[in-house]
């Protein structure tokens, strides 16, 4: 399973929020390059890069922070954060980013997100699925669609996506563990989906059992930032992987 480090960016700055609220803002560190530096260091492989500017104003605000990390990192990088055009795709792809995530572009413009896969490939683009009692949640999760998280899955592997990031914004930012049940049952009426869990971890003894349910990523954020989880923890964990 990849351990995928999360930094969270507004207004340049490395930040925290919880269930989504821009309002519960914290802000970790004003140079996230230094936060990346400091993950590479500790041998992770994996970042998790969101642009919650981005995610607000429905384009892509934060790619100089990208394209900083990208140039001076050697973290294959995962982007998201109000892509919503070719040309938010461009930019994230020029600027570094090794895949992107979309999230509400798939539920609000299913047509778009779809000539994404056929353009880039299912390798480059992530299926961002992010919920609420199973309910997909969109932009930036300030709102709530009426479609259920597992059949959406479903719906998308049929265009033949294979990564699925799935957050439970419940979850997300309390440090209260993962969603391991609900990621048990995507996996289990979804065929040879790679599931990236997010949201809730809080503790190193949850990610073996996340491995164990059969995830293939899990991101890692707030653990990190609040000293719950060590990166020597998540050294020794990738270590042990190789």
């Amino acid at each position: 399973m990849r351990i995928i480090t999360a930094i969270d960016i507004i207004e340049g700055k490395c930040v925290r929020l919880s269930k989504g609220d821009y309002n519960t803002k914290k802000i970790y560190n004003e140079n996230p390059l230094e936060v990346a530096k400091e993950f590479e260091a500790h041998g992770i492989e994996y970042l998790h890069l969101v642009d919650l500017d981005g995610a607000k104003s429905k384009h892509i605000v934060n790619h100089k922070v990208l394209e900083q990390i990208a140039s001076r990192t050697s973290l294959k990088i995962d982007f998201g954060g109000g892509l919503k055009t070719d040309d938010d795709l461009r930019i994230a792809f020029e600027s570094g980013a090794n895949q992107i995530t979309g999230g509400s572009i798939a539920v609000k413009d299913p047509e778009i997100f779809t000539s994404w896969l056929q353009k880039f490939g299912t390798d480059k683009i992530i299926l961002g699925a992010d919920a609420h009692h199973e309910k997909i949640a969109v932009s930036g999760w300030l709102e709530e669609s009426d479609k259920e998280l597992i059949p959406f899955i479903q719906e998308y592997q049929k265009e033949g996506i294979t990564y699925v990031i799935c957050t439970d914004i419940s979850k997300d930012g309390m440090l209260q563990g993962p969603s391991f049940e609900l990621y048990q049952r995507i996996l289990s009426q979804t065929d040879q989906l790679k599931l990236i869990a997010s949201g809730g971890i809080s503790a190193f003894d949850e990610l073996p059992k996340l491995a164990e349910i059969g995830c293939e990523g899990t991101i890692i954020g707030k653990a990190i930032y609040e000293n719950k989880i060590s990166l020597k923890q998540l050294e020794e964990f990738v270590l042990s992987k190789t």
